[in-house]
């Protein structure tokens, strides 16, 4: 009895020591926000910068270190900031000459300002598109689209990866999530794939097939993420962040011929670039034709909500791209919820228990607050004049590139898209606003458009990131350098293809 004992009293200790290194972690992350933030508090305030601009700035990194770490969900984070600083209004959010108006009342404005992210045209938006996202999983569209992929395109290693990437081209201006769209759609289909070949996880014969179709799938997200404003949620965050900042609105139609050359080349190229930097040693099967075909066969005939849903995503489409001076997109994605709620494509229920839509559109609204206040207490201004002055004398060309690829490299500090869009991109905008003779519509596309391909280059880049990381056909060195060639292939197209053509159009 005492041999048993042994090992499982050992075992219990290292499973307390883990929990207890956890609850110490966590504890530690709880108070790295406060921490920062008083530190940033008691550091003289810049020169030319007003104290309460300073003080609301030492809030906002505050919040933004709890959004990179993550110690209590996003949402909370952010409900957190917007709370402390409407609370503290007197000293952090409004200037001198603000309070001494006659008609101004400090508790009314501090609240109008906490909520005012809520009424946010954007952030409706992507709540409507995350109902369209639920009704392809409801209507299993989305899953019967990528099986017929499947199906045609899956004899062949290669193949196989352009189907998996062109299931994620036909979901992605749909879904604004990557993660739902990659990790919970295409996800669950493609691991499927790799036992057919005998293709293992966490063993040497992942390298047969399943280390590739991981790759290209993660990958593939990247890519449609850039494509599309619709395609990842934080694009929509800098779509309204552009607007407050440099006071430029960018159409989804924009959006899209901005980033199409380069978006068709990478679509068509990167499952044969995967192929040749990631080659699968099983190059055929006909398995994997068979069992789509079996699993579509299960699914049966297209139903009548599967064509209404395909009917009204259409319609969205053609609004967002061809009526926004008549319905503003948000108007339009809740006009599609409606359509989908009488025809029954969608239940209130869906709307009610999509966790994920409410925690997003919590999140992001309460974001859009914090973000406009960096604009509204004269921060942002403040800061695009001394990096101007840095970078004064550097040509509009040349300023260009230095943002982009400080933009960009710096994503690798970041676990999040949302974090490293809310904290970096008024600053890099307020830089670029202040350069003389720079094109400032090209300057914005340039850089949202990258929101999406930079997910590539580490395994935390993106959402959908540590589900392909954790399935076990992506070993950590793998990864990493894959993450780097393809990054830096990404990288240098957006410069040397999406720039000029950018440029040559708007």
């Amino acid at each position: 009895m005492k041999e048993i004992s042994v090992p499982i009293d050992a075992k219990s200790g290292d499973k307390a020591d883990k929990v207890a290194g956890g609850k110490k972690n966590r504890l530690l992350f709880l108070l790295l926000p406060f921490v920062v933030t008083a530190l940033l508090l008691v550091v003289p305030v810049p020169t030319g910068l007003h104290p309460y601009a300073w003080y609301y700035f030492a809030i906002f990194v505050g919040v933004i270190v709890g959004l990179i770490f993550e110690p209590l969900p996003g949402a909370v984070i952010g409900l957190t900031g917007v709370v402390a600083i409407a609370l503290t209004s007197q000293w952090v959010l409004f200037s001198p000459e603000q309070m001494a108006a006659p008609k101004f009342k400090l508790a009314a404005q501090s609240f109008k300002w906490a909520v005012s992210g809520f009424g946010n045209s954007t952030v409706w938006l992507i709540f409507g598109a995350f109902m369209f996202a639920a009704g392809y999983d409801k209507t299993r569209f989305g899953r019967r689209l990528a099986l017929i992929l499947v199906k045609y395109l899956g004899r062949r290693s290669l193949t196989l990866g352009y189907a998996i990437t062109f299931a994620d081209l036909l979901l992605a201006p749909f879904t604004p999530s990557n993660t739902a769209r990659s990790g919970g759609t295409i996800f669950p289909i493609i691991a499927n794939l790799p036992p057919l070949y005998g293709s293992k996880p966490h063993d040497p014969s992942a390298r047969k097939i399943g280390s590739y179709l991981m790759w290209v799938a993660i990958t593939a997200t990247c890519i449609t993420s850039s494509m599309f404003l619709s395609a990842l949620a934080p694009n929509l965050l800098a779509l309204a962040l552009v607007k407050s900042t440099v006071g430029i609105n960018i159409t989804w139609g924009n959006w899209f011929v901005a980033f199409l050359p380069l978006g068709i080349l990478l679509i068509l190229t990167m499952p044969l670039l995967a192929y040749i930097f990631y080659p699968p040693e099983v190059k055929f099967n006909d398995e994997v034709p068979r069992w789509a075909s079996a699993e579509l066969a299960k699914l049966g005939r297209l139903s009548r909500n599967e064509l209404l849903l395909l009917v009204f995503v259409c319609a969205a489409l053609i609004m967002w791209i061809f009526a926004a001076n008549f319905i503003e997109p948000a108007m339009a994605a809740l006009l599609i919820i409606g359509l989908m709620l009488w025809t029954g494509v969608l239940e209130w229920n869906d709307i009610t228990g999509n966790k994920a839509a409410w925690n997003t559109f919590f999140w992001f609204a309460t974001l859009v607050a914090l973000a406009d206040g960096l604009s509204a207490t004269g921060f942002i201004a403040w800061l695009g004049k001394e990096g101007g002055t840095l970078m004064n004398g550097i040509s509009p060309t040349m300023a260009t590139i230095v943002l982009l690829l400080a933009f960009y490299l710096l994503h690798y500090l970041f676990a999040s898209t949302t974090a490293h869009t809310t904290a970096l991109l008024p600053a890099v905008l307020t830089i670029g606003a202040t350069i003389p003779g720079i094109n400032m519509q090209v300057f914005c596309l340039l850089m949202v458009t990258s929101l999406g391909v930079m997910g590539v280059i580490t395994p935390y880049g993106t959402g959908p990131s540590p589900i392909y990381y954790g399935s076990g056909y992506l070993p950590t060195a793998d990864y990493w350098r894959l993450g780097t060639i393809f990054g830096a292939i990404f990288l240098v197209a957006l410069l040397v293809i999406g720039y000029p053509w950018m440029v040559m159009m708007f």
